[in-house]
This record gives structure tokens, sequence and C-alpha cells, in this order.
């Protein structure tokens, strides 16, 4: 399924609801895809029937990681998320939070990773209070976006920098 907007999925998590089925959100930045994401993304689609990924814009990722995230345009995060066959719908939001998204959804079953504390989990009243659950996922160690960024500043940034500067001093030689 395609990316979808807010309206949309709200009416198909009720089209499903109304079949009877379970609805499954979560939501992150998904900056740069790694294995962690993909297996705790296809074990939050076993949680139930659909499962909508909700992924912050890019306004909304720089307020909350700082100004040099994203890496990936929130278009290109998107699409990559939907074209993971366990993923249904994705879904932008703009808000630091992924609460009004939830409290409009109101998904049965809410996934975040384990490594967030249950009473700091957003929505989790919400999902609750409507008889839903939420569930804590357990997070695979040795994966992070952060982690793969220092490593690419690690193993080629310097070299970047002497490869700029040797072709600054080559240019200066030839002139």
């Amino acid at each position: 399924m395609p990316v979808i907007d807010l309206d949309d999925a709200v009416a198909l998590a009720e089209q499903f609801r109304a079949a009877g089925r379970v609805v499954v959100f979560t939501n992150g930045v998904f900056d740069l895809l790694h294995p962690g994401h993909v297996r705790y993304l296809r074990a939050a689609r076993r949680e139930g029937d659909l499962l909508i990924v909700g992924t912050n814009s890019d306004r909304s990722v720089r307020s909350n990681k700082g100004p040099t995230r994203p890496i990936v345009t929130e278009k290109e995060r998107a699409e990559i998320l939907a074209a993971l066959e366990f993923v249904d719908a994705v879904l932008l939001f703009d808000e630091d939070t992924p609460e009004m998204v939830i409290r409009r959804m109101v998904p049965d079953v809410l996934v975040k990773g384990a490594d967030w504390e249950v009473s700091q989990i957003v929505g989790r009243e919400i999902v609750e209070e409507r008889g839903g659950r939420v569930v804590r996922m357990p997070v695979e160690s040795g994966f992070s976006t952060t982690a793969i960024i220092e490593r690419i500043l690690r193993q080629h940034g310097k070299r970047n920098i002497e490869l700029k500067q040797e072709n600054s001093e080559s240019h200066h030689d030839s002139s």
C-alpha cells in the first residue's frame, strides 16, 4: 500500500476494525533503514492484521534529533517503508510526537521499542482506554542510525577531507 494521509489511515483502520481485524500502529524516524528496523517492523506486523507505520516529517525529525537529521528525506523514508511487504501503509506526521495520529486512529495495538519505558510511550493511555494493548518490542543491539552515521564519518570523513585538500593543492600547483 502507498503512503497515505491521516484521514485515509483513520478510514483504513475503521474498515479493518469493522471486519473484526486487528490494527497495529508503530512510529519512528527510520532515517537510515537497517536490519534492526526491518526485524522490528516485521515483528510489529505479527501483532495484528494491518500495520500502519507513522514516520516523522523532516521538520519533526529536526525538532527531535537536531539540525543535522534526517539524512534521508521524509518522502524517501516513506517510500522505502511502504516497499516493505509487511508494512501495509505509511503515514507521515509533522508533530513532534504521534499523539494526534494515535488519538484519531486509535489502533488496537501500539508497538514501541523496549528501549522506551512504558510511562514514556506516547499514546499508551489512549490505546489502553479503548481496550487495546501496548507491546514493547525487543530492540536488537548493534543496530542504530547514529552508529551508522558515526561509522561513515570514521571510515570516510577524514579521507574525504584529505581528498579535498589534495584536490585543492593540485589545483593551486597547476595554476
